[in-house]
């Protein structure tokens, strides 16, 4: 999400609106957290955000929704202008209440810079291009801090197998980890999911998935900006740093298809290009992406995300059981004959707003003494995507093996203001584009 200009809007009703297209920045009323078991007893919870873009704002604006003794004691990025902008719309947003104590040396800018963050914290926000994910995870673990991060989880296998060992080593130290596949905290969601468990529409054998709309935002070259500088600046349109809106963005639904089909897929075979998203701005991503997800139960889910404007524009998920069907974003499931059968009776101006709900329950279940493990699915969501890439580069049928076994490794573990980028640009400005049917991976 553009950090440019960014407001934290109070608007509940204004976010509902946008929640199948925006990154959440917008907050709703906190859970209950009356009679809660206080194992922190009255301890003030420290918060560091680590990526200071849109998406972490609206994340730490959440965070100190959810509790009344948490504070904002850190804030790291690459950049420091973003770091800027970012604390200014939190403050605003709060009008002088007394959740934020960042220091100026706790303003920590640089690709080290998350380190003394996580160090300063008891709890962490990992919110910067998902390339960098499994390394601060990683960090966060190892220094046993409660974490909420943003999906996806990283951008190559190599990156999956680090976040699933990390997982692991979570549950043993009984550290929280929330991971904003947020269609799990919203209780539309929840209510369908619970119907599909009960046997509403039978066994699932079909389903369809779609991200479908006009784009996202470009950031053009500058005079005298970096290679790396503006690939950063321009993240979204290199597979280092985002792993092309496949992963990026339709990863909720191919979450959904996971989650409702209570497994995850044992291959994938597709298509992909670009089409009318193929300029010099543009970086190495395609703008579409169709895929066919085959299950060891039998289920086949077809997976479509574009980036084209004027066209047909979709963010959904739909599936087909032996009994009938569901439509998720209407809240409909209808039998075999297409009589409804169910409609989710709650109208969604007076939901709660799941972007918050995560909040909510990560910081209750911290001072419950509870755990939430949502690692090892957000993980396994990721390399869903990853693999439905992997496929549509390659143009080759590949298990969800092959993608997890894969030494693909697309981000340095190390990096500083003089590296040289994974990717760079022919003398004309053009990057290599994957070819399928040539194309590894």
């Amino acid at each position: 999400m553009k950090n440019k200009n960014l407001k934290i809007k109070k608007s509940r009703r204004s976010f509902l609106k946008k929640t199948s297209t925006i990154a959440g920045g917008l907050i709703a009323a906190p859970l209950s957290l009356d009679g809660m078991a206080n194992v922190y007893g009255n301890k003030k919870l420290k918060l560091s955000v680590i990526g200071c873009g849109g998406r972490g704002s609206g994340a730490v604006v959440q965070a100190l929704t959810a509790d009344e003794n948490v504070e904002l004691v850190a804030m790291a990025d690459a950049f420091k202008d973003r770091i800027d902008s970012s604390l200014k719309a939190i403050q605003e947003h709060f009008d002088g209440e007394k959740k934020i104590s960042v220091k100026e040396k706790n303003k920590l800018v640089g690709f080290d810079a998350y380190k003394k963050a996580i160090d300063l914290s008891d709890v962490v926000i990992l919110t910067t291009p998902p390339g960098f994910r499994p390394y601060h995870f990683e960090y966060a673990i190892k220094n046993e801090k409660h974490v909420f991060m943003e999906k996806p989880l990283a951008t190559d296998p190599v990156g999956i197998r680090k976040v699933l060992e990390m997982a692991k080593i979570a549950k043993q130290k009984k550290l929280n980890v929330v991971v904003g596949l947020q269609r799990h905290y919203e209780k539309k969601y929840i209510d369908l999911h619970k119907k599909i468990l009960e046997g509403d529409i039978g066994k699932i054998r079909a389903g369809q998935v779609y991200w479908n709309d006009g784009g996202v935002w470009v950031n053009k070259r500058k005079p005298n900006q970096s290679e790396l500088e503006y690939q950063m600046r321009n993240w979204y349109y290199f597979n280092w740093l985002c792993g092309d809106h496949i992963l990026e963005q339709h990863i909720h639904n191919i979450d959904v298809a996971n989650w409702f089909i209570g497994e995850y897929p044992i291959s994938a075979q597709g298509m992909g290009g670009r089409e009318v998203r193929n300029g010099i701005d543009h970086g190495e991503i395609f703008d579409h992406h169709f895929v066919e997800y085959t299950y060891k139960s039998g289920a086949v889910v077809s997976s479509q995300c574009r980036h084209q404007k004027g066209c047909m524009k979709r963010v959904d998920e739909a599936f087909q059981g032996t009994k009938g069907s569901v439509e998720v974003g209407k809240g409909i499931i209808t039998d075999l004959d297409g009589n409804i059968k169910y409609k989710y009776p709650y109208s969604l101006e007076n939901e709660p707003n799941p972007y918050q709900v995560e909040h909510d329950k990560l910081f209750a279940s911290i001072r419950n003494g509870g755990v939430i493990s949502d690692t090892e699915n957000g993980a396994k969501s990721t390399l869903t995507a990853i693999l439905g890439r992997m496929a549509t580069y390659s143009g080759k049928k590949l298990t969800m093996e092959d993608a997890l076994n894969s030494n693909l490794k697309l981000v340095p573990e190390e990096m500083t203001w003089n590296s040289t980028p994974p990717t760079l640009p022919d003398k004309k400005g053009r990057y290599k584009i994957p070819i399928p049917g040539k194309t590894k991976f």
